[in-house]
Parts: C-alpha cells; sequence; structure tokens
C-alpha cells in the first residue's frame, strides 16, 4: 500500500438501514444515508437516521432532498430541507448532503446559503452532491460551490459515470488546489477504482458496492412482481476497497 493509498476516505451510498452496516463492516470511513436510491436518493426517515446512529461508529452524512426529480426548489421546499438538517444535527450525525440549482442550470446560492449556515450553525460538515452534474456550466458551479464553503463536491464529471467524465473530475481537481475535496461517484467499482483515483488524484470516492438479492419471500402471490432487494454489499465493498489499495 503506497502512502496515497494508504489515506483514500471511501464513502458508501447507503440506501437503508442494512446497506449501512453492511459498509461499515466492509471497512468503509463513512455512509451516505439516503433512501430510493431508485429515484436518485431522498432523504431517510428520521427512525432510519436514528437507527443508524445508534448502530454505526463510522461517520454518517445524510442526503437532504425532500423529492425525486430536478433541484429547483420553492420556499416551502427550502424550509423543509432546513428543518430536516436541524433534526439531523439532533440526531448526531456528521455531515449533510445538500444542492439546488436555479431555472438557468446555475447553483441556487441563496438556496445553497441558507442550507450551508444552517449545517454550520450546527458543527455539520456539507457535501454538495451531484446537482452539480446537471448545471449549465460545471465549471462555473464548481468556483459557486467553493464560495458556498462546503467541503467537499460529489461528482461524476456531468457524465453518467465517473469513468466517462474523469477527465472533468481530474480538472475539477487541479482547479479546487485542496480548497475543496472533489469526490467521485457514480460507477466506480473493482475494475476502475485505481485507475480514477491515480488519474484524478482524489482522495475520497463515493459508491455503493451494490448487490440485487432475491426476495426470502415464499408466497409471491398478489399483484406485486417485485421480489428483489438492492443493498450495499460486503463483498462488493470490500472487493473495491482492495482493488484501490493494490
Amino acid at each position: 500500500m503506497t502512502e496515497i493509498d494508504s489515506q483514500i476516505k471511501f464513502e458508501i451510498c447507503a440506501c437503508s438501514l442494512q446497506s449501512a452496516l453492511n459498509a461499515q463492516e466492509a471497512g468503509a470511513n463513512r455512509v451516505e444515508l439516503c433512501s430510493a436510491l431508485s429515484l436518485g436518493g431522498l432523504t431517510p426517515s428520521y427512525s432510519t437516521i436514528e437507527m443508524a446512529r445508534k448502530m454505526l461508529k463510522i461517520d454518517i452524512n445524510v442526503l437532504i432532498r425532500p423529492r425525486q426529480g430536478d433541484f429547483l426548489y420553492d420556499s416551502e421546499e427550502v424550509a423543509v430541507m432546513i428543518g430536516d438538517i436541524r433534526t439531523c444535527a439532533s440526531l448526531g450525525v456528521q455531515g449533510v448532503v445538500i444542492g439546488a440549482l436555479d431555472p438557468l442550470g446555475n447553483i441556487d446560492m441563496d438556496c445553497c446559503l441558507a442550507l450551508v449556515a444552517t449545517a454550520r450553525n450546527y458543527g455539520l460538515s456539507v457535501t454538495f452532491h451531484r446537482a452539480i452534474d446537471r448545471a449549465y456550466d460545471i465549471f462555473t458551479a464548481l468556483d459557486d460551490a467553493i464560495a458556498l464553503g462546503v467541503d467537499r463536491i460529489l461528482t461524476s464529471g456531468g457524465k453518467p459515470s465517473v469513468y466517462e467524465g474523469l477527465e472533468t473530475i481530474t480538472q475539477m481537481n487541479r482547479i479546487a488546489d485542496g480548497r475543496v475535496i472533489i469526490m467521485p461517484g457514480a460507477g466506480i467499482g473493482p475494475d476502475n477504482i485505481k485507475e480514477i483515483v491515480t488519474t484524478a488524484g482524489v482522495s475520497e470516492v463515493h459508491f455503493s458496492g451494490s448487490h440485487t438479492y432475491d426476495s426470502p419471500m415464499l408466497y409471491r402471490g398478489g399483484v406485486s412482481e417485485n421480489y428483489t432487494r438492492t443493498e450495499s454489499s460486503i463483498i462488493k465493498i470490500k472487493e473495491t476497497i482492495l482493488a484501490a489499495r493494490q
């Protein structure tokens, strides 16, 4: 293991309490706790956050996103997000994951400043999520996110996957120059994590390590045909971490 590899932090996108527990067992440094990953991720329930904080020793950052769809929020939705940040603080998590855009695809600075200020008031770290990948100009958005004072930016470089956006991510990390952590996320696995970390020069990575399991249900009648569940896999997470350190 090189000195650089030993410093890499691995964040797992955990869409359930079980996925978060699996991430911890597999050796992750932190989880991004969310729900409804098939919808792009939403804020998890109060009880999920509470149970996760009681059962996990590693850091927990919570996604603050009140609904699916775009990242253009009205005043009522901003109020909901501010309330969710306060709830997260009361439950003892380490950070929150936020992001908002205006109608023209720029970062909504007024909205995000309010969210960041609330988080900082409670001593929470702040990650700007992949709303940046939907921005009109990702490099302008990078400058704005830095101006917001966030701790890190989760990004796939404006592409569907990190591997496709690797050149942009590398450039973003060069521009950031230590002012903010650039954390690649989307499509990272054991087959590409080493190249991504080495090429982009990043110190943190984000992935889910997910696996779809067959349901233990024996009776499968009724109208539902969905008898699978997707969770972060201990084996897949371990394989990806090991690949980064080889």
